[in-house]
């Protein structure tokens, strides 16, 4: 079966559908960022748009299409940044605005990673970080690769700020945890670098440790896109 961006929205024959692509994709969406990806399913989509399941299929033909609208209907949500022509700031400003796109809605970074997605929304914002790349002197090859680095640290950075916040478990918190375990690291000599990291490192402990791990680790990865 082609993907559903090549199929027409309504069947040639049959009955008018009652409800929109559009409008199931934001009923899915709505139960992800609520109760969580596992809880989205093809019956739980039609019980929230007052349909039965047999009728969602005129819309889609599986949950892999309802996984592709819900990630483009994200990316929809709001146009890419205009680019300034600064290739750093305009990259800069792409991570930032995907990184919070994906706080929003905590199930997309892990759906993403799993399925690339080719739907109008998602091409749009591909294209604004092509463009941000190209004039860099890469060939198309390494244009996808430069992208690719960049929105994987993203990724990675973002799941990893969600598992600490559905564990609970701050980093101080975790320090306390491990006891004169830990303090036995910090004072040793056996592992030298973490035990000076452990001494040292203020940023683990700051209140806004993730936006300082992900600004300082996002600078540092376009310092090697920037310099090709």
């Amino acid at each position: 079966m082609e993907p559903i961006w090549a199929r027409p929205e309504q069947a040639a024959r049959g009955p008018r559908p009652a409800h929109s692509r559009a409008a199931v994709a934001a009923a899915a969406v709505r139960i992800a960022d609520t109760e969580g990806i596992d809880a989205v399913s093809m019956r739980r989509v039609a019980a929230d748009l007052g349909a039965g399941t047999a009728s969602l299929y005129r819309y889609l033909a599986s949950k892999d299409d309802l996984l592709d609208l819900m990630v483009d209907a994200v990316a929809r949500e709001q146009p890419p940044p205009d680019p300034t022509g600064d290739r750093r700031a305009d990259l800069r400003t792409l991570a930032d605005t995907t990184r919070a796109v994906m706080l929003r809605h905590p199930w997309l970074a892990a759906v993403q990673a799993s399925r690339p997605n080719i739907g109008p929304g998602s091409l749009r914002w591909l294209e604004s970080w092509l463009t941000a790349v190209d004039g860099l002197g890469l060939d198309a090859d390494e244009m996808l690769t430069a992208v690719d680095t960049v929105r994987l640290f993203i990724t990675g950075a973002v799941l990893g700020e969600l598992a600490v916040r559905a564990s609970g478990l701050d980093m101080n918190r975790w320090m306390a945890e491990q006891g004169s375990y830990g303090d036995a690291i910090a004072a040793g000599d056996r592992y030298p670098r973490v035990a000076h990291v452990m001494r040292e490192a203020k940023g683990p402990h700051a209140g806004d440790r993730a936006e300082r791990t992900f600004a300082q680790g996002i600078e540092r990865i376009l310092d090697g896109v920037v310099a090709g």
